[in-house]
């Protein structure tokens, strides 16, 4: 019996939706979705069904609207004629075993009305008709069409699609506004800033004149990217409110590390929400607000200086429970409450002893066959993801811990038994991490800047473009807790000898600090003699997936 995820036709469901919804368009439709504040990003590969979902899980019921999230980029020429590529990347229907074409189709995952809105997918194209096809196909099971013009990757440029489509304003408009008209639910787009205000602010006024009903800008030039990342200019995001009509529905997008710089951003730009990208990445929590001193429950830590943050272990476990019940569609094992200290430590033994026979040397144990996973666990999105985000949730975590490094890089997509012991370790070392808090607190960071004995508590460290000191001064926690990834700022690259500029792109710089347009390319190029060798297989794959951040994210 022939299995397949074809969704109904797209053509009459949109139609019958249309028929039974009115399409709204710009600040209207976005009231219509609660006038969600917070945005969770659309990244390549990572802002797939459990990754929502556990984002989503720590914000209070009540505040759920307050959320919009964006599926991953798709690619919407191979999404519009591929049946693999469309069930690899989106499953808003469960598979049905039947070819009765008159069966209604049960809401599954990605777009689900009860668990996953309000949620906008994600383009990238450069032809019309093929962004109109795909699109088609989504639109019942999504609140609106998202399309990229941020990207600023290679493969963009190859292609011609994200930021790369920026010096043709024209066929942007045809793309945006073919949806406009066509599409039976609001059409949305993302881009960069351009060079000068002026050009960014005509951008803005051609896409929105489009039809576009949310312009979400990413406050970086195309340019800003891995070490020439910087900081986002905000202060232009403020320019383009100021100078577009007062119904335009803005969305401002770069520099958040922590929940308090989504209020930041808003009040410094002005922009209806604020979109977190690599921010979540590493601290899914960050669009929740942290609990009242005193209020913690088990999964949030607060140390003796008053600063805290979710645990990593409590909010890996949330994730492995949304794989099991949703992409595994099984009951999450049962789990002990997480430890803190003053609870029983029988357990921690009793998995010393368990971890130390898994370890046994090959010879001393029976052969096991490594299992097979099935078919549905090497297509699905939610599965193919877990390698890099467990690689991002635990980086400072896998700093201290190699073994946890090394053991999760020899992880495989959809083997839950597998990930359920990286869990395990992840339990027992933060554990041991609480417990040695508690005894010698701040000492046990001895030599560290920020977290040791040594630290002046009172010291407030600027933040601005030519050091990240601030924001590790700010941002920095305990490797228990989830916390961002901080980059260099551009100058601090080039001084490790990160990146390395030629002459041509030394003065587009200084003509930059000069306060003139640096306009055009950066060709960052990567350092050469990068001499030390990689030390273990786990250190190899854990950077081959954090040096690669921006080949995750849509721009």
């Amino acid at each position: 019996m022939a299995i397949t995820t074809e969704a109904p036709t797209a053509g009459l469901e949109a139609g019958t939706a249309a028929t039974a919804k009115p399409k709204l368009h710009g600040r209207a439709f976005y009231e219509s979705i609660g006038s969600p504040k917070y945005i969770l990003a659309p990244m390549v590969d990572q802002s797939e069904f459990a990754w929502r979902m556990l984002s989503r899980s720590f914000i209070p019921p009540s505040e759920q609207k307050n959320l919009v999230a964006y599926t991953p980029m798709f690619h919407a020429r191979l999404y519009k004629d591929t049946e693999n590529y469309r069930q690899c990347h989106f499953q808003a229907v469960r598979p049905s075993n039947t070819n009765d074409s008159t069966s209604t189709p049960q809401a599954w995952l990605d777009g689900n009305p009860s668990i996953d809105r309000p949620l906008f997918v994600q383009f990238c194209a450069n032809d019309p008709d093929a962004l109109l096809g795909a699109a088609l196909r989504v639109a019942p099971y999504c609140d609106a069409v998202d399309l990229n013009l941020g990207c600023p990757q290679g493969i963009a440029k190859k292609g011609k699609y994200g930021a790369f489509l920026q010096e043709d304003q024209e066929l942007i408009f045809k793309l945006i506004n073919t949806l406009h008209r066509n599409l039976p639910i609001p059409v949305t787009a993302k881009i960069r800033i351009l060079p000068t205000r002026e050009a960014t602010l005509a951008y803005a006024k051609n896409v929105l004149s489009a039809g576009a009903s949310i312009l979400t800008v990413h406050g970086r030039l195309r340019e800003q990217k891995g070490h020439l990342t910087g900081l986002a200019d905000w202060s232009t995001i403020k320019w383009l409110r100021e100078q577009l009509p007062p119904e335009t529905v803005l969305f401002a997008n770069g520099n958040i590390l922590q929940h308090d710089d989504l209020q930041r951003a808003l009040d410094a730009t002005g922009a209806d929400g604020i979109m977190s990208a690599e921010g979540n990445l590493s601290d899914p929590t960050i669009f929740s607000r942290p609990p009242e001193p005193g209020t913690e429950t088990r999964e949030y830590w607060r140390g003796k200086d008053g600063k805290g943050g979710y645990r990593v272990d409590a909010v890996m476990r949330r994730y492995m429970d949304i794989l099991h019940k949703y992409a595994a569609d099984e009951e999450p094992p049962s789990r002990r409450p997480l430890f803190v200290p003053g609870d029983d430590t029988a357990w921690m033994e009793e998995m010393d002893k368990a971890l130390a026979e898994e370890d046994e040397p090959e010879r001393k144990k029976r052969r096991k066959d490594t299992p097979k996973l099935g078919k549905s666990r090497t297509l699905s999105p939610n599965y193919s993801a877990m390698q890099p985000h467990m690689f991002h949730l635990l980086r400072h975590f896998v700093s201290k811990h190699t073994d946890v490094r090394d053991l999760l890089a020899k992880s495989r997509a959809g083997d839950l038994e597998a990930y359920e012991r990286i869990l395990s370790m992840v339990e027992r070392k933060v554990a041991d991490g609480l417990l040695e808090y508690e005894r010698v607190g701040a000492a046990m960071f001895e030599g560290d800047e920020v977290l040791g004995p040594a630290a002046d508590p009172d010291e407030v460290a600027e933040e601005d473009g030519e050091s990240s000191r601030g924001a590790i001064k700010r941002c920095k926690r305990p490797w228990w807790v989830v916390q961002p990834i901080i980059r260099p700022l551009p100058k601090e690259a080039m001084a490790k000898g990160a990146v390395s500029l030629s002459k041509k792109d030394k003065a587009k710089m200084g003509k930059a600090e000069n306060g003139e347009a640096a306009g055009g390319e950066a060709a960052a190029e990567a350092a050469k003699g990068k001499a030390e060798r990689e030390t273990a297989a786990g250190q190899s794959v854990q950077e081959k997936v954090l040096e690669t951040d921006d080949k995750l994210l849509a721009g």
